[in-house]
């Protein structure tokens, strides 16, 4: 990459933990899986190129490590992860930029907490830590990544409660929804908070477990102005809107292939790079742009129309990765 052009990936690795260790349970890696866990892990990432990848699913520092050592383009990267706990995954980044700052965000902020009715939700925070990483793109540039894996559709049933009931599972999904839709306004919460009369570029990535369209997706980028509202409106809007850069790719594209997730048949995108006005092509004021997007799901299967399976030491996700070129002098300045 030049100077002036940088990529970034998000990637969910699912369940990458040391074979000596347990994951939920009993389940453990055996070390002939675990190498070649690392070893696919470490091809993806030069197939990716990216010189910033946010990860999730990452148990521990040293799996993480010694998965990005079998990769070459991701050679001397600083990794960060959030948080490493004995029960449940984190969210991580590697960057060959320099990351001249980090936060582990747990808690919702007080913002950003919900009421019904009068009554305060007793969800109050991640239920994984999301990373916020301050990432020098080239001297006197700065730009914020935030990576995030919110919770998935799985059901969330109730103690006791039978997995094959019907009704339970329904009542199991919409927990699973009430959760991922609060952390949903928690992280726009936190992006509003760096994105609010400021200038300054903002990516979000990660495994937000819900399609672009869906609501709780819309909740964390905000929607693009009505366009009959004042130019002082619009504005403000634009100012704290985040664009997927699947719809940045659609524009430029005559077919429509983004797909990182397959289940019961059904093709689906949980997996999102989400960008600031600074990279949109439409500001005038941009630092940059997004050039191209990737994604590889050549891996994932559709098990409803074939008798194989994803293995065991891939991920059950596609990976994807963004091309941002840099204009050549900064256009703009701090308000």
């Amino acid at each position: 990459m030049s100077r002036n052009r940088f990529r970034v990936g998000t990637f969910n690795v699912y369940n990458l933990i040391s074979p000596d260790r347990f994951y939920y349970g009993n389940r453990k890696y055996k070390p002939e899986i675990y190498e070649k866990k690392i070893r696919w892990i470490g091809a993806q990432l030069d197939c990716m190129k990216a010189n910033v990848v946010g990860f999730q699913e990452v148990w521990e520092e040293k799996a993480l490590s010694e998965a990005i050592a079998q990769s070459e383009s991701l050679q001397g990267a600083k990794i960060v992860v959030a948080k490493e706990v004995g029960n449940s995954p984190s969210v991580a980044i590697a960057s060959t930029l320099p990351i001249v700052g980090h936060q582990v965000i747990e808690a919702f902020p007080e913002s950003a907490l919900l009421q019904i009715e009068g009554e305060e939700l007793a969800l109050k925070k991640f239920s994984r830590p999301i990373l916020c990483a301050q990432i020098q793109l080239r001297k006197g540039l700065e730009c914020t990544v935030v990576v995030a894996h919110l919770k998935s559709k799985r059901p969330d049933l109730a103690a006791g409660a039978d997995e094959n009931d019907p009704l339970e599972n329904a009542k199991g999904k919409v927990r699973s929804l009430i959760r991922r839709a609060a952390e949903s306004v928690a992280l726009r919460s936190v992006l509003l908070d760096l994105l609010k009369d400021r200038t300054h570029p903002v990516i979000a990535m990660g495994d937000l477990n819900d399609s672009p369209g869906a609501v709780t997706t819309q909740l964390i980028s905000g929607e693009p102005p009505w366009r009959k509202l004042s130019v002082a409106r619009k504005t403000a809007i634009w100012d704290v809107l985040m664009h997927h850069v699947k719809d940045i790719q659609a524009r430029k594209s005559y077919e429509d292939f983004y797909y990182t997730y397959i289940h019961n048949g059904h093709y689906d995108s949980l997996d999102h790079i989400l960008v600031s006005q600074e990279f949109a092509d439409s500001n005038r004021d941009r630092i940059g742009i997004v050039e191209s997007v990737s994604v590889l799901n050549d891996h994932l299967i559709d098990e409803t129309l074939s008798k194989d399976e994803v293995e065991a030491w891939q991920s059950d996700h596609g990976q994807v990765a963004a091309t941002i070129e840099l204009e050549t002098v900064k256009k703009t300045k701090e308000k």
